[in-house]
């Protein structure tokens, strides 16, 4: 049995070519897997509410696939985390007025009602965010507390505790940042001040995850999201053709993984480990590594 403060899981979950790894048989629609998958994973990434706002219609035909027990993590929509609009072929960077936008946020939030109680994670996923889109970490970690206190104002609290009361007003808001230069105390304190909860990023041009807990795992909350998202995604692309049913990147520091996350639970932390094809090239297959890990 494992540990009930941990869950594996995998970033999103709607790929044909897990027949056979997670699935007896494809199906036409996303919420067609979410029965089978839960019977093998206990956790699930919602990636695809990053690119666009989520329709109640999905959020419940989630919830009907899958047991009360079952939780979920899910980005929150790109509109508000990114702070200039993507550039599509033009010149120039053009301001995103949406930017942590609380009056979107809560839009969002409202979306996707049903499911708090079963969330684990809102993730806000920053992209990298060079001195031209965010002039020093200072002004971005302004820009974020001016977010959540004008949530605050509102009547919304961040929750971040195992067993925490997720039901509206309270929301388990969490941080993604892609600038390692902002991986400094200065922004754990931060997050933790304000009980927001850190997403650990293991990808290309980032730190270690194990490496930034070393530093930083004092300062941590209640909680916390591990992402196992890989190296260059056009390369294990052409290495897979797409197929994700067979390790191709094999990572020879998963043993260093599976320490940080005995220490996190030592600690009495609880931990959404949720990986992509794009780490070795099939998440099923990775994520067997971890669960024998932690079969007590």
């Amino acid at each position: 049995m494992m540990d009930s403060r941990l869950k594996i899981g995998t970033c999103s979950w709607n790929y044909e070519s897990w027949t056979g790894l997670v699935y007896s048989s494809p199906s036409p629609v996303a919420a067609g897997y979410l029965a089978e998958y839960s019977r093998r994973f206990r956790t699930a990434e919602i990636d695809s509410w990053f690119y666009r706002l989520p329709e109640r219609r999905d959020v419940i035909s989630y919830l009907e696939q899958v047991d009360e027990d079952f939780r979920f993590t899910a980005k929150v929509t790109e509109s508000i985390s990114l702070t200039h609009h993507r550039n599509r072929g033009g010149s120039g960077l053009e301001p995103n007025p949406d930017f942590l936008s609380p009056e979107l946020f809560l839009r969002y939030v409202e979306r996707v009602g049903p499911m708090l109680p079963q969330l684990d994670a809102l993730m806000l996923e920053f992209e990298y965010l060079n001195r031209d889109k965010m002039p020093s970490p200072g002004h971005f970690l302004r820009a974020l507390d001016d977010f959540v206190s004008t949530l605050g104002k509102e009547g919304v609290s961040i929750a971040t505790g195992p067993g925490t009361d997720t039901r509206p007003p309270c929301l388990p808001l969490a941080i993604e940042t892609r600038n390692k230069n902002y991986l400094v105390r200065e922004y754990f304190e931060f997050l933790k001040a304000r009980s927001l909860i850190h997403v650990f990023s293991e990808k290309l041009y980032m730190p270690h995850i194990y490496e930034v807990c070393d530093k930083f795992g004092d300062l941590l909350v209640d909680s916390t999201v591990i992402r196992l998202l890989g190296g260059d995604r056009a390369e294990i692309e052409k290495k897979t053709g797409n197929q994700w049913n067979r390790i191709v990147d094999p990572k020879p520091d998963k043993a260093m993984v599976a320490s940080m996350i005995r220490g996190l639970l030592a600690g009495g932390r609880s931990v959404s480990l949720d990986i992509n094809n794009h780490y070795e090239g099939s998440a099923p297959l990775s994520a067997e590594f971890f669960e024998r890990e932690f079969q007590v």
